[in-house]
């Protein structure tokens, strides 16, 4: 029986996109592909369709990002990595050993988030000795703590990593706000769906704000569905944005 994967993208699936290649990345370094941790893939099965949507895309290498938040999804590291494990037993007999595929997680700035900065706990990093942690915020309140919490990571030796600023409506209108997060050594990763209108017009709107003033400097997919990789394909790929983020120097290839 063909894959849901097969039959959403049928034999153009096989093919690179001709328009504007993402393989210049080489890894992805936010998406929900994990099984069964959060709002992302929910069974292995969708996971392995996801990976053959990103790879057709081009990308060679996965990182996994499921979020962790102390209201409703209270991931550990432990079972991340198991996770992991699992999906990259199935990659391996389901031919697409090839991919590279590694996990950390998004962490939502919460009271629990802190708890763990103050506790001194382990946090899932990525980018080797870099030690990047993504974290994201409530889309609508801004946080109270945002710059304390930047402090402790900092602190702690980790490199903060803002998950997609350009859908944090907080921001829209302040973009002078969004410039001191970054120039205090935030670094920030726009979602590129962003630049396709997917979120929403005005979204849209910062993201291309954000790559005309060179404030890009990592950029994901943050796949949780096909749905995802389908306006990708379909949408993304075709953006005239797209084309000038990627001639940003982004560290997504350094992963």
């Amino acid at each position: 029986m063909a894959s849901f994967f097969q039959k959403f993208f049928g034999s153009a699936a096989a093919h690179p996109v001709d328009d504007v290649s993402l393989a210049t990345l080489v890894a992805d370094m936010h998406s929900h592909l994990l099984p069964g941790l959060d709002d992302g893939a929910e069974t292995i099965e969708q996971s392995l369709d996801l990976l053959r949507a990103l790879q057709s895309l081009g990308f060679r290498k996965l990182i996994m990002t499921p979020h962790i938040m102390g209201d409703f999804y209270k991931n550990t590291p432990d079972g991340i990595r198991l996770a992991l494990n699992k999906l990259q037993s199935a990659a391996a007999v389901n031919d697409l050993g090839e991919m590279e595929l590694e996990c950390a997680a998004e962490y939502y700035l919460d009271e629990w988030f802190g708890r763990k900065l103050h506790a001194g706990e382990d946090l899932l990093s990525f980018g080797g000795a870099k030690k990047y942690v993504l974290f994201e915020t409530s889309y609508i309140n801004e946080p109270f703590n945002f710059n304390e919490v930047v402090f402790q990571l900092q602190s702690s030796g980790y490199q903060p990593v803002l998950a997609h600023p350009e859908r944090y409506t907080y921001f829209h209108g302040r973009f002078s706000d969004l410039e001191r997060v970054r120039e205090n050594g935030v670094l920030l990763q726009l979602n590129l769906n962003s630049l396709a209108g997917y979120y929403s017009p005005s979204a849209k709107r910062v993201a291309e704000k954000m790559v005309d003033a060179g404030m890009v400097d990592l950029v994901g997919t943050d796949t949780h569905n096909l749905k995802h990789t389908e306006t990708l394909r379909t949408k993304t790929l075709q953006s005239e944005y797209l084309r000038k983020v990627l001639a940003l120097p982004l560290l997504n290839s350094s992963l």
